[in-house]
């Protein structure tokens, strides 16, 4: 299914039917394709309920991985925060959709037996995207929709467009005349023994840019068929009109996890260099309308050097150039959400 120039319906909130008033089962839809990664250990899921539609994707982590989490923007929806993470939870329905994560974790409980020693707590945490302003419902991912979303995760293949939690997202919310949808991207990239992942859902305020400055998603004037950036919205409006009611409630989450083991203060500075990278493919980010949220993962298999001077005469391989590799491979992932 080709989504572009598809602009997205903004809807009045009035009351609307929610889970209770549908026979709702997981579905487990395709949109744009697939992309494949070389990841052992970390897997992928999707699910949807397609009357919504909205859903939830889960990065899976059966060993469990030390993780870092960016919070930015003025309206953060997320739940666990843990420092330790057996599966991350990324899904739609704005704060009811945080309940999908406890169906994960229910789901890996179970996968343990329901033993319940300390050093046996399966953890997972999640954040959500609110995506009720372009669809006629209020249908939200629950705890059978999590728990489906897990259940459907695989390793080396994963769903993206307007799957998972990306089912109903969309981006560029200055008019909502304007505004496109976007959905779910998934990049990976491998350079000798060093491997990055990134999973993202997005749904922000602002729109999707390109690597030669170009915007090809969000805030589209279907009478010109063109895209504007917002900044140049907001100059023609001062002093001469104002702009239209914005579109409230915007997000974009994202999961991304290396084998590098770093230090904790080396996984923390690695997840904030990677979130803010993503200010040049999505303009503006982390705004008062956006909750943007950033999970940052390592599972601990491959070591940097002990000492990066040894290679003399040629970049060192440190914590700062994963965190370039991971910046990168996290514009390859927005690009793929825009379609």
């Amino acid at each position: 299914m080709t989504t572009s120039h598809r602009l997205a319906p903004v809807i009045e909130m009035t009351a609307r039917p929610s889970n209770r008033d549908f026979d709702l089962n997981p579905s487990y839809g395709t949109d744009r394709g697939q992309v494949e990664y070389d990841f052992d250990g970390v897997l992928i899921g999707t699910a949807e309920y397609a009357e919504g539609p909205t859903g939830a994707t889960v990065i899976s982590v059966p060993a469990g991985a030390r993780t870092f989490i960016d919070r930015r923007g003025g309206a953060i929806g997320v739940t666990g925060l843990y420092a330790y993470n057996h599966a991350i939870c990324l899904a739609g329905g704005s704060v009811y959709g945080l309940a999908a994560t406890a169906g994960v974790e229910e789901t890996l409980f179970e996968r343990v037996g329901f033993r319940a020693g300390f050093d046996q707590l399966q953890l997972a945490s999640g954040a959500i995207i609110y995506d009720y302003s372009v669809r006629e419902n209020s249908i939200f991912p629950d705890a059978r929709l999590g728990s489906a979303a897990l259940r459907a995760a695989r390793q080396g293949v994963a769903e993206v467009g307007l799957v998972g939690g990306g089912a109903s997202a969309s981006a560029g919310k200055i008019d909502p005349a304007r505004v496109e949808m976007t959905g779910q991207g998934v990049a990976f990239r491998q350079i000798g023994d060093v491997k990055v992942l990134v999973v993202t859902v997005l749904n922000p305020y602002g729109v999707i840019v390109d690597r030669d400055n170009r915007i090809v998603r969000g805030n589209y004037d279907a009478a010109t068929g063109e895209r504007r950036h917002p900044s140049a919205d907001y100059e023609d409006a001062i002093g001469e009109s104002r702009l239209a009611d914005p579109v409230a409630g915007n997000t974009t989450i994202t999961t991304v996890v290396t084998n590098v083991r770093l230090s904790d203060v080396e996984l923390r500075q690695f997840g904030l260099q990677v979130h803010s990278s993503m200010h040049r493919g999505i303009q503006p980010f982390h705004t008062q309308l956006d909750g943007d949220t950033l999970f940052a993962l390592t599972t601990d298999e491959v070591s940097l050097p002990a000492d990066p001077a040894t290679s003399r005469g040629r970049l060192s391989l440190t914590a700062t150039a994963i965190g370039s590799m991971a910046s990168e491979t996290a514009w390859d992932a927005i690009l793929c959400a825009a379609g």
